[in-house]
């Protein structure tokens, strides 16, 4: 029964009806298994409430990726594996920060990764601009505490004194590096996240500060005071570690050597519990592709679930799968990574493929009009699937309104009780639409 309506569908197709009208019956069947779905959130309760926070090289990203492929084959998953990554082993250890002059009160904050430790105490000096950085030189910066605080603009932009900040304050002598968090301020709340240092500069301790801290030295600075920090750490670098990417799929009828992946990253952060960061995008492709499987909907081009190892302080998961599979990266219709938080979906973004395929993106997004997730828009991808991009794989990347996602990132309060399951399952939704269609229609994207 299932092959003769696979065969009307084909005539169908050939007879001149649209994707929307040869797919719309399974994808209204997909979204409303989506929209009722429970195990997303079960399995996603159990990342964040029994695993919690997983940085690459921790005794959580082992106990993660355990699980995750238990439950992949537990969700009859095909072909699960768990090939070994080597990735950067960085520990936190203790930390604190306090202003001793002109008096003395704790600073809230939290280290930046990949940073050095130390028992340092020094004059601060605030930087709005690496300009001001540079002007200062190394006359006015060494043996102090570098304090960047421009003005929150935006991720992109702001994020760069974190990701660049340490390393060329340290090249000028500094001592450590205080900066203003990399994310929209909430609740006395500090955002972590990976720093770069320069080949033969000193890694210095480093570390983000809330914006209730960063205000008070501001103003103290402002007010012509001079300012002395004291700031401990203990972070180090260990050597490289055991992880692993984690990989399960559901096989192609007809094509199976064609694949489109979906995927999220499985590391977080130490801080938090990762719950958005990237637990629902592992979890939310993972539940899409449980659900195709329990529906009985199997595609012509098999649909793989990676689980990336090492997004936030590496990308040697994204590295080892390009190698891994790099005499089959041809065969790749589509790689799609869900690293954005499962604030309300709204689309997919798409990079590659020329206009054809994002005109074919964009007729699939048509069957998610229903609950507002169609919008399909040319950029998209992900930071692991750069490697397959690179080699000329298609990327997208899934798009949410995206509100509320830098308040949670990289911080504390990034935990389960920021998810909303309506807005978890419209992701779902999203994700086994586009993943099936893609996997069953007869024109290959961009073809």
């Amino acid at each position: 029964m299932r092959n003769l309506g696979l065969f009307l569908a084909v005539i169908s197709v050939c007879a001149g009806q649209s994707v929307e009208d040869v797919y719309r019956e399974r994808a209204s069947k997909i979204i409303a298994a989506a929209m009722q779905d429970e195990g997303g959130m079960a399995k996603l309760s159990y990342l964040c409430d029994r695993i919690g926070h997983r940085l690459s090289g921790s005794e959580g990203f082992t106990k993660a990726v355990a699980w995750s492929a238990a439950t992949m084959i537990a969700g009859g998953l095909e072909n699960v594996s768990t090939p070994t990554v080597k990735v950067p082993h960085w520990v936190r250890g203790k930390e604190m920060a306090e202003v001793v002059w002109p008096m003395r009160f704790s600073l809230s904050m939290v280290g930046l990764g990949m940073t050095g430790g130390g028992d340092v105490t020094g004059e601060v000096v605030g930087v709005r601009s690496f300009e001001e950085l540079e002007k200062l030189g190394r006359r006015g910066v060494e043996g102090k505490i570098v304090l960047y605080h421009p003005p929150w603009v935006s991720y992109g932009v702001t994020g760069a004194f974190r990701r660049l900040g340490p390393s060329r304050a340290a090249k000028l002598g500094a001592k450590a590096v205080l900066i203003r968090s990399a994310g929209i301020p909430q609740n006395n709340s500090a955002h972590t996240g990976v720093t770069n240092f320069e080949e033969g500069v000193p890694v210095i301790p480093a570390g983000a500060l809330t914006e209730e801290s960063l205000g008070k030295l501001e103003r103290l600075l402002q007010g012509g005071e001079r300012v002395v920090v004291h700031y401990m750490s203990e972070a180090k670098m260990l050597p490289d570690a055991d992880g692993a990417n984690v990989i399960g799929e559901l096989r192609g009828s007809e094509k199976p050597d064609e694949v489109i992946v979906i995927s999220g990253h499985l590391d977080s952060w130490d801080v938090g519990q990762g719950a958005q960061d990237d637990g629902t995008g592992c979890i939310g492709p993972l539940q899409a592709l449980i659900l195709l499987k329990q529906l009985g909907l199997r595609p012509k081009r098999t649909i793989r679930v990676v689980f990336w190892a090492n997004e936030e302080n590496g990308t040697k998961g994204g590295m080892a799968y390009r190698e891994q599979f790099k005499d089959q990266l041809k065969n790749h219709v589509i790689a799609i990574e869900m690293d954005g938080g499962a604030e309300r979906a709204v689309g997919m973004g798409i990079t590659g493929g020329g206009e054809k395929a994002l005109t074919q993106m964009r007729a699939i997004g048509k069957l998610l009009q229903p609950i507002g997730a169609g919008l399909v828009t040319a950029g998209g991808g992900g930071t692991d699937l750069g490697p397959m991009m690179k080699d000329g794989v298609i990327g997208s990347g899934v798009r949410t309104v995206g509100k509320r996602y830098f308040e949670w990132h990289h911080s504390e309060s990034d935990t389960l009780d920021k998810v909303n399951p309506d807005d978890f399952r419209r992701n779902i939704a999203q994700l086994a639409v586009f993943a099936y269609v893609l996997a069953d229609m007869d024109l290959r994207l961009g073809n």
